[in-house]
């Protein structure tokens, strides 16, 4: 299994902030459930880090999650889709594409 490397956006502005921030739209509890599901799957948490980062970005489509060495870019992530994040793309090799926002590179640069 090829190693994945998994950065969610943790990020909180002030309320009220124009631009929003994936903290407030719950990406804190979906970097949990992400914490919580490899580790009841020893081999894919032997092949997979999770990190928590600061701004990504894209937030208006946040929480943003991007996945490498891929570099696919996720947008709107629930802690529902975490489970299919991790048995479709992570075990799978397949990008939940309803979730995708760009591959390759950071949504929005050319």
């Amino acid at each position: 299994m090829e190693f994945k490397h998994v950065f969610i956006c943790v990020n909180q502005r002030p309320p009220g902030h124009p631009q929003g921030s994936c903290a407030e739209k719950g990406s804190r509890e979906v970097y949990q459930a992400f914490m919580e599901k490899l580790q009841m799957d020893p081999e894919l948490f032997m092949t997979t880090a999770v990190t928590p980062t600061g701004c990504l970005g894209p937030c208006m489509m946040g929480p943003t999650i991007v996945v490498y060495p891929e570099g696919v870019w996720y947008g709107n992530v629930k802690v529902e889709d975490v489970e299919e994040i991790i048995n479709e793309h992570l075990k799978g090799g397949k990008p939940v594409d309803r979730l995708v926002i760009s591959k390759g590179k950071p949504p929005g640069m050319l």
